[in-house]
Formats: C-alpha cells, structure tokens, sequence
C-alpha cells in the first residue's frame, strides 16, 4: 500500500487491525479519572464499547462525556471493586449491556502517604482492599465470564519493583498484583485468556496529585515542582508519563498484537528502575 502524497508506504490495513479493539467489549475499573479515565478513551478510539467503574459518579460522568466525544458511548456501572458482588455484577451488566466481554482493565486503586511506624490497621484495610482485594475480585468475575477468551489488564507499579518510602502498604499490594498476575495467567490461560500488567512510573493523575494539593483544594506550587522535578530526574528520559503513556501499554495488551504475551508485567516508567 502506497501513500497518495508523498510516496511512503501507508500502514496496512493488517497492522491496523491487530490493534483495533472494533466489536469487543471492555470493563474499566478506576475510570472516574486519571489512567482508568484515559484507558476508556484510547480503547474507544479503537472501537470498543466500554463499561466505565468507580464509586465516584461524578467523574464517571465526565469520563462519559469524553467517551462521547471520541465517538463512543460508556456505560456507567458505579463499583466498589472491594466488594466482590458489586464487581460481579460488574462483569454480569457486560453481558446484559453487549452480550460479551473481552477486556477487562483493574485500574482501580489508592495510596496514602505514611511512614510505617505511623500506618494504622484502618491505612492497612483500605489500600489493601482496594488495590489487592479489588484487583482479585476483578480477575476472578473475568476469568469466568469471558466465555470466548480475552485479555485482563491489571495495574501494578514501579513501586512494586523497589522501594518505596512513605508507600510501604501501597508498594506492598502492588508487588503482590504483579504475582497475582502470573499466577493468574497459568491458571486461565486453558480458556484463552491473557493475563499481564502495566507497572506503570511516576505517571501525573489525580491520584499522586493529591501529594500536593492542599486541603482547600488548591495546588502547592513549590511542592508540585518540587516533586515532579525530582521524579522527573530520576528517569533516564528525564520526563514523567501521562495517563495517555499508559493506556498505549493497555491497548497493546488488550489487542491482538500482543496475542502470545500473558503472565508478564510491562513497565512504562521511564527506565526509573534503572537510574
């Protein structure tokens, strides 16, 4: 195939269609925002009909609205991914929406900022089930509803791949999903079903936002330059991701350019392991 303008050659209609997502169905936990937000609109792009969670509506709703305006149309299903049935039922409205599911992304997750010796069971509790227990429910109500295979997209961390101060419980339960994942994925693979992670770096969302949002809702400018300037230097790249940098990493594993690649965890983070 030659191009009509300058006579390079034009990406082929193959190598465009091992990335389209065209008439499957996609589940997106944490999409209120963020990687999860994102993740809904690159798989729209790519033409999948997507299921959009959170418990936060509101942004649920903007999410939508993006969706919209990339030519899609989200379904709203408010989750709270710590409870198992909820995510079942999560999984159940796929069915009933688009008589399918093909993808689904376990986005959903939280972080507190402490020292150890600080953290009390309540900070253990909730960052755990959210970012463990969430991400385990979600695997499991996938795993037996895909009915004709399909690919599950966990999100891990760099903090799961070395340490992490003041992130202990969070890099914990992270470390723990990029195992799940591998177990996961020896476990389903029979049924066709291809299970990774992205362990994404430093990545600017809401969520590592809030380290420097003050408590009227205001930007502390010094500690917001302060810290990406010195995430920043520690990647090779010198740079941090966004939430785009993210969901390409999830469309590849979602996609069937990435049909032999399950139990592995991918990490868009910039080479900061490595500096």
């Amino acid at each position: 195939m030659t191009s009509k303008t300058d006579g390079r050659p034009a990406l082929s209609s193959e190598l465009v269609e091992q990335f389209s997502l065209h008439g499957r169905t996609a589940v997106i936990t944490g999409a209120a925002g963020g990687i999860g937000r994102q993740a809904a609109i690159t798989f729209t792009q790519a033409g999948a009909d997507v299921l959009i969670a959170d418990v936060g509506v509101a942004g649920l709703e903007e999410t939508a609205e993006m969706v919209a305006a990339a030519g899609g149309n989200a379904t709203i299903v408010p989750t709270d991914v710590s409870d198992r049935d909820q995510v079942n039922a999560l999984a159940d409205a796929a069915i009933k929406t688009h008589g399918r599911l093909d993808i689904w992304a376990n986005v959903a997750g939280v972080i507190r900022y402490m020292n150890i010796v600080d953290a009390t069971p309540e900070d253990v509790e909730f960052i755990t089930k959210i970012n463990l227990w969430g991400t385990y429910w979600g695997v499991a109500a996938a795993g037996r509803t895909m009915t004709n295979g399909g690919s599950i997209i966990n999100v891990s961390s760099a903090g799961g791949d070395m340490p992490a101060p003041t992130l202990s419980i969070y890099a914990m339960t992270k470390a723990a999903v990029s195992h799940l994942t591998r177990c996961a994925a020896v476990e389903l693979g029979a049924n066709n079903i291809r299970v990774n992670a992205i362990a994404p770096g430093f990545t600017d969302t809401p969520m590592v936002q809030s380290r420097w949002t003050n408590a009227d809702g205001s930007t502390n400018e010094a500690e917001r330059e302060s810290y990406t300037s010195t995430r920043a230097a520690q990647s090779p790249l010198r740079t941090i991701a966004t939430p785009e940098d993210q969901s390409w990493a999830m469309l590849y594993l979602a996609s069937d350019a990435s049909r032999f690649i399950t139990g592995q965890v991918i990490r868009p983070n910039g080479g900061v392991v490595m500096a």
